[in-house]
Parts: structure tokens; sequence; C-alpha cells
């Protein structure tokens, strides 16, 4: 007899290595629900469980050349063949492309359907090159199909979003996931390197601060730079012109620590973290973009929760965030951030500082055992 599977998570957009895909994923495991995940990417990315009572399980590919591609019609493509393979009491989808087919089916079969949304998607599509495309028929397409996935997310048994300002502000059932750090995912810097490094984890192009900190590695040649994550082919061209520039071979091996700049590609958190061991700052300098503004980007609380100081772009909520724990620097542009990399170099103790009280604040402010638990929670429910 086959085992009851809790929660089918599909995921046609977001592949196997995504953050939040692991923090929700860890969390349904620990409340004791079984899970199958729908998701391109690479098995060697996916969430993992250690405990032998607990079932996991990632569902292979009938096509894998399909499973990789990350074009819309691969996503719509897998958003339909993920759905009518879900065995779930519970489909929790989390790409909006698949909010629709898997609404029409849970309520087909009368089972349970949820949703989570990681961010304002209209919002996001208004940075996104390719929505521009063919005098911008593909983003008119794109931002039909994400209203009508919004109005079906109102429906939803449950639904998840990331912060406080994603939409629909009113729903069903709606409750509000922050990506709080999760530890087990995580490294400590600890005690720091002696060669000052700083590091960025995330998607990497232009809108989400690339450009901007590739000039502050040139500003700051005393300093190592360390990016983890998928570089966006609309920016790949001027990253691998920025390296011919300045001379800086074999950038992406990231086993050649000669080299001053690192690119580590994408890989799964546990793996991503590793790289904040002995690194001094953690930068986020995202461009003032529609889908940020409003924002809190997650690195943030999760380079406090490592120890490690950060610098900053001035988006509201993100100045409002370094204020309170006293844990870094805003800068408003790559030469105001070089001055502090300089400055910190010559002082490494007001850095140290800067580490102790981010810990210190997110110790005391981010419950993320709770909110974890209570979302756990909230699913176990509809599996009943």
């Amino acid at each position: 007899m086959s085992q009851k599977i809790d929660i089918s998570i599909i995921s046609s957009g977001a592949n196997l290595a995504d953050a939040r895909l692991h923090r929700l994923t860890r969390a349904l495991l620990r409340a004791g629900l079984t899970i199958e995940i729908f998701a391109p990417g690479n098995l060697i990315d996916a969430p993992t469980t250690t405990d032998s009572t607990q079932l996991l399980i990632i569902r292979t590919p009938w096509t894998s050349q399909q499973w990789r591609k990350t074009n819309l019609l691969a996503r719509y493509h897998r958003s339909r063949l993920f759905v009518f393979r879900a065995r779930g009491r519970v489909i929790y989808v989390i790409s909006p492309e698949a909010i629709a087919p898997t609404f029409a089916r849970a309520r087909f079969l009368h089972k349970k359907f949820a949703v989570d949304l990681f961010e304002d998607y209209l919002q996001l599509l208004k940075d996104r090159a390719w929505a521009t495309k063919y005098f911008g028929i593909i983003g008119m397409i794109a931002k039909s199909d994400t209203k009508s996935a919004l109005w079906f997310a109102k429906r939803a048994d449950l639904l998840t979003v990331a912060d406080i300002q994603v939409p629909p502000l009113s729903a069903n059932n709606r409750l509000v996931v922050r990506n709080l750090p999760d530890s087990s995912m995580l490294t400590t810097s600890g005690v720091r390197d002696e060669t000052p490094r700083a590091i960025y984890i995330g998607d990497l192009r232009k809108s989400r601060g690339l450009h901007s900190m590739l000039r502050l590695a040139e500003l700051s040649p005393d300093w190592e730079f360390d990016f983890v994550g998928g570089v966006a082919a609309s920016d790949q061209d001027f990253v691998d012109g920025w390296l011919f520039k300045n001379g800086i071979a074999n950038s992406f091996d990231s086993m050649n620590s000669r080299a001053r700049v690192r690119f580590h590609g994408k890989l799964a958190p546990t793996e991503s973290w590793k790289v904040a061991a002995g690194a001094w700052v953690g930068l986020s300098l995202l461009e003032s973009t529609p889908a940020f503004i409003a924002a809190v980007p997650s690195k943030l609380y999760e380079y406090m929760s490592v120890g490690l100081a950060t610098i900053s772009s001035p988006l509201p909520r993100c100045i409002e965030l370094i204020e309170k724990s006293k844990s870094g620097a805003i800068a408003e542009n790559p030469n105001v951030a070089a001055q502090y990399l300089k400055r910190w170099y010559e002082n490494p103790m007001e850095i140290d500082q800067l580490r102790l009280q981010g810990i210190s604040w997110a110790e005391v402010n981010l419950d993320s055992e709770r909110e974890y638990a209570t979302f756990a929670a909230e699913m176990a429910k509809l599996t009943r």
C-alpha cells in the first residue's frame, strides 16, 4: 500500500534550491506532515530530512530538459503537469502560473488548496526586461495571468504571503509567513577571516544590486567578494565584460581562492551559507524598484542571525531595520559603501560591535520558531 501524502508542493518556477521552499518544507516536516515536492532543478539541491520517521519525496521528472528550462512556456507546461501528478490531501502551490490549474483540480477532486506568494508579482513584472519584449505583449499576458492568479489565491483554503505588503491583502484565510531565518540552514560567520570579505546570497541581477556590488569591488581592492546565486541571463554579458576588464580570471570557479571576486552559482541554502564562515559583511544593495520599495530582503534577517555586519541600500524598511538593530550601514551608492568598507578595514573593532549588535537584536526580535510553527499548524488543519 502506498504511503499517504499530506502536502503536495507545486513549484513550476522556483527550483529545488529555493530558500523559501526549503524553509517552508522544513517547517512542515517538523510538524510531522508527509510531503512530496514537484519542482525543477537538481535533486542534490532539494530539501532533505535526516529523520527516518518523516517522509519527503522529490518527484522525478518525466523529461529532464523540460525540468530545467526557465522560460515561461516551460513554466506553464510544468504547472499543468505537476498539478495532475499531485497525490497530497492538500495541494500547496508556490508559483503564480500554477494557481489557476491547481484551484480547478483541487475543487474537482474535493481536495484542500493552499497558495504561497513570495512577492508582489504585479510590481515585480515592472522589473523584468522580458516583460517589455515584442512591444510589451508578453508583459501584458503575464500581467493578465498574474491578476487571474491573485483572484484564485484569494479563494484558497489558506493563503500564505512572505510579507505584510504582498497582495492580495484580503482573502478567505491569509497568513503572513515572513522569510525569517531557519538556523538549521545557516552557517554562522564566527571568527573573521584575516582578509576582509563581503558576501551576497540571492539572485544576481541589476535590480538586486549586481552592478553596484561589482563597482564596490572595484573601489575596494583590500576586500574579497563572494557572490552566491544565479546570474540573470540579461546581466551575464555585463558580468563577463566586467571580469575581463578587471583582469579577474576563473572567477566562476568557486574553488579558486586566488580570485578576489568569486561567483559560486546557485546553490542549495545550506551550501550557500557556508560562504558566511569567516566573512565580515553581508551586502544588500537592491535598487528602489516598485517591487522592492516596500520590502525587507530576507537576507538582512539572515546576515544579522549569522553575525555579519550589513551594508544596505536606502529602502525605507531597510533603513528602519538597520537603525533599530544597529547592525550595519546605509549606503546610497557604491562610493559610500566603499567608504564604509575602508573604515571597517582600518578599524575592525567597529565592525565587531556591529556584528554583535545584529546577533543580539535577531535573538530578541526574530521569533522564527513560533512563526513557522504557526504556519505548519494551519497547514496541518487542512489535512484533517
